[in-house]
C-alpha cells in the first residue's frame, strides 16, 4: 500500500497478539513489514496464509518536529468514515477486517501498489491525469452528498475536539504565530470552519492518501473524520495540487487542469446548499492552508528552499489578507506569480 519504512517505536508484538486473539494466526509468527504510514500512525503489512493484510495503529505523539499530540481515539472514527464511506461508493475504501478502538488499532486488506498507485507517486512521477482529478471529485462529492445534514451521521462522529487538536490548531493557530498580520483572517477561518457542521469530512484528502484504483479513487488515513465544513476537503486537496507545482514545475499545466476540473466536477455536484457559498469558504480556506503548509506543524517536505517557502508565503498572506471570491482567482494567481519569479518553468 506504500512504500517500506523503520518503525518508530515498535509495537509488532501488541499487533501479533491482537491477531492471535481475534483467530487471524496461529502458530509461528507471520513475516510482518512495516510501512510508510506519515506522521501520525504505525501501519504494517502482515502475510497471512490466505494473503497480505495491513494493520494500523495510532501514535498518541505524531512524528513531527514540534509537539504535536491527538487521542488515539482517532482511530475509531477513521474505522466509522471508511465503513461509510464504502457504504456510499463501493471500493472508495480498503476492505475492514477487525478493530480493537480500545487499543486505537483496526485491520484491513492491502492494496497492492502495483493495482493501486499512490496519486502523490503518480503526481511525483508527472502523471496527472485530468480523469483521477474527476474522480476524486465525484466521489468526496457523492460522500459529502449523502451524509449532509443528517443529525444520525453527526452523532456518529463528535469529533470538534480532535479536528481543533489535528488540524485547526497545527494549521491555522500555529501559523498565526508566525504571522502576527495575519491572526486575525486565520482566526476567523477556525471560528468559521470550526462552526459549520454539514457534511462527514475526510480531513486529510491529500494526494498521499489516494490509491488511483481501477475501480476509482481509494481513501485512507481518516484520522481526522469529522461532521463539519464539506469546504475544508475540497479546499485541502486543492491546496496540494498548487503545491505540487513548485515540487515538479514541468507539470504545472497538467497540475492546474486537474485543480480546475476538481473544482469545477465538485462543485457541479453541490446541493445541500448554495455552490457560491461553498466555494466563497473554500477560497478562503485555501490560502490558509498555504501559509499552513510552510509555517505550521505540517510543513510540506518536499518545498526544500526558501525561495518556494517564500513563494507560498507570499501568495498565502496576500489571499489571506485581501480574500478572494472563487477559487479561480488563486489558482490564476498563483500560475501568474509563478511563471513571473521562474520565467524557465513556463510551459
Amino acid at each position: 500500500m506504500t512504500e517500506q519504512a523503520s518503525a518508530d517505536g515498535d509495537h509488532s508484538r501488541e499487533v501479533l497478539a491482537w491477531l492471535r486473539l481475534i483467530g487471524l494466526i496461529s502458530g509461528e509468527d507471520p513475516h510482518m513489514e512495516a510501512l510508510a504510514g506519515g506522521v501520525s500512525s504505525e501501519i504494517w503489512r502482515i502475510d497471512l496464509p490466505d494473503g497480505p493484510i495491513c494493520v494500523k495503529r495510532a501514535l498518541a505523539r505524531l512524528r513531527v518536529a514540534g509537539d504535536w499530540q491527538a487521542p488515539v481515539e482517532r482511530n475509531r472514527y477513521e474505522w466509522a468514515w471508511l465503513e461509510t464511506a464504502a457504504g456510499i461508493v463501493p471500493r472508495a475504501a480498503p476492505r475492514l477486517i477487525a478493530h480493537a478502538p480500545d487499543a486505537g488499532m483496526f485491520a484491513m486488506e492491502y492494496l497492492d501498489p502495483a493495482t493501486y498507485p499512490v496519486w502523490k507517486t503518480q503526481l511525483r512521477d508527472g502523471i496527472a491525469e485530468r480523469a483521477t482529478a474527476v474522480a476524486v471529485a465525484e466521489a468526496l462529492a457523492a460522500i459529502h452528498s449523502h451524509t449532509a445534514l443528517n443529525p444520525n451521521v453527526a452523532a456518529r462522529f463528535p469529533t470538534d475536539d480532535l479536528f481543533y487538536a489535528l488540524r485547526l490548531e497545527p494549521y491555522f493557530v500555529a501559523a498565526g504565530a508566525r504571522h502576527d498580520d495575519c491572526r486575525a483572517a486565520l482566526e476567523a477561518l477556525v471560528a468559521v470552519t470550526g462552526g459549520t457542521h454539514q457534511c462527514l469530512v475526510h480531513g486529510d484528502v491529500s494526494p498521499k492518501n489516494i490509491l488511483a484504483g481501477p475501480a476509482g479513487p481509494v481513501f485512507l488515513d481518516a484520522e481526522c473524520a469529522w461532521y463539519g465544513d464539506p469546504a475544508f476537503d475540497l479546499a485541502f486537496c486543492l491546496n496540494h495540487l498548487l503545491l505540487k507545482c513548485l515540487w515538479r514545475p514541468a507539470s504545472t499545466p497538467a497540475f492546474l487542469a486537474c485543480y480546475d476540473a476538481l473544482a469545477r466536477t465538485y462543485l457541479a455536484s453541490v446541493g445541500w446548499e448554495a455552490p457560491e457559498a461553498l466555494e466563497l469558504r473554500a477560497a478562503r480556506l485555501l490560502p490558509g492552508l498555504l501559509l499552513a503548509r510552510v509555517d505550521g506543524k505540517s510543513p510540506v517536505e518536499y518545498l526544500v528552499s526558501e525561495a518556494e517557502r517564500d513563494f507560498v508565503r507570499g501568495l498565502g498572506r496576500r489571499y489571506l489578507l485581501h480574500p478572494p471570491k472563487n477559487l479561480g482567482t488563486i489558482r490564476e494567481g498563483w500560475r501568474v506569480e509563478l511563471h513571473a519569479r521562474w520565467p524557465e518553468w513556463r510551459a
